[in-house]
């Protein structure tokens, strides 16, 4: 079997979902965030921000072409992960890869020139060598014109558990609605931090949302008198670049005790849930008509608890779940159309 190797610099490749690119000697690195400002992002060992961000959940490799073979090579993979290949926005095949493989091969593509999109894994690091085409068959460019959606969030966004990339919660939503997204869900590592909220500011959007309270529950990173002016900071940073684009404040879903116990800085799931109401509420009341609060429990109730294993993360089953309940409240309830 003849195969045309590429190398993934190809300019014809588009990087859906993709914050900066690291350049190695025989590879290419999606990062979710800035590669070469790591510092600024993740400063200390307490905020290993840059750990998740190497993990391209999210991401997308997006081109046409007619080949009838679709082959990735890759560094080794530290752990077991899945490519999802979707042709013409249709689930061709999951690729299951075990840790230490460097190949995955995709056969019985169809015999025409179609738009090819590959979801990289979305729980551990990728470094992308060549992509491998049938002889005769090349990479052409495929521009996306789908509408732009930045989301935000903690692990349970990043969706480490969810059953392949496409199947986290943003991936779901976004391929319902035909989204573009960038998922900027951080396990672990979602404080609303000053240089995300800037991130988003300055990355083009037509629709953003943003999960924030669980990693600041668990870690007490911020406090009763801290909490809420750092919300009204994320938004206000974010409102400098897009004004007027719909914006959806998530507070978060269901926590089991972190409901009404109280973590060493002294706040509850309850009180984080007020006090981003409050935020929305005050820019609300300045005229700000695309911002919309959504009550994580219209997400993720006590009712599916079933579907919360470590009675923090929900299981793959619950991420659709979240999905279809995010498509509910977000474009039936509130009406809102991008």
């Amino acid at each position: 079997m003849i195969l045309n190797r590429i190398s993934v610099t190809e300019k014809n490749i588009i990087w859906n979902g993709t914050v900066s690119l690291e350049y190695g000697l025989d590879y290419v690195k999606p990062w979710r965030i800035p590669y070469s400002e790591q510092d600024l992002y993740s400063p200390t060992s307490e905020s290993p921000l840059s750990k998740p961000a190497e993990m391209p959940s999210g991401i997308r490799l997006r081109f046409s072409s007619n080949t009838k073979l679709l082959g990735l090579e890759f560094e080794r993979l530290l752990e077991a992960a899945s490519f999802d290949l979707y042709i013409n926005d249709i689930l061709h095949s999951i690729a299951k890869c075990s840790a230490g493989q460097t190949k995955v091969l995709f056969c019985d593509l169809p015999d025409e020139m179609a738009i090819f999109e590959i979801w990289l894994p979305h729980s551990t690091p990728v470094c992308l060598r060549a992509i491998t085409v049938s002889e005769n068959a090349g990479i052409f460019r495929s521009d996306d014109n789908r509408p732009r959606w930045v989301t935000y969030g903690s692990s349970i966004s990043h969706c480490r558990s969810a059953n392949s990339p496409s199947y986290t919660w943003p991936g779901i939503v976004a391929r319902a609605k035909n989204f573009n997204l960038t998922s900027l869900g951080f396990g672990g590592q979602c404080h609303a931090d000053p240089m995300i909220a800037r991130l988003i500011r300055d990355r083009p959007a037509d629709f953003i949302s943003a999960k924030i309270g669980i990693n600041v529950y668990g870690a007490s990173s911020l406090t009763i008198r801290t909490f809420r002016p750092a919300i009204i900071g994320t938004i206000a940073t974010i409102r400098d670049g897009h004004p007027n684009t719909p914006f959806v404040l998530c507070s978060p879903i269901w926590g089991h005790h972190r409901e009404t116990e109280k973590n060493s800085a002294g706040m509850t799931l309850i009180d984080m849930r007020v006090e981003i109401l409050e935020a929305v509420k005050a820019f609300q009341n300045r005229g700000d008509k695309n911002i919309h609060y959504v009550d994580g429990l219209k997400l993720f109730d006590e009712s599916l608890s079933q579907h919360l294993p470590d009675n923090l993360h929900p299981n793959s089953e619950g991420y659709k779940i979240m999905a279809d309940r995010f498509l509910h409240e977000v474009f039936e309830v509130k009406n809102i159309v991008i």
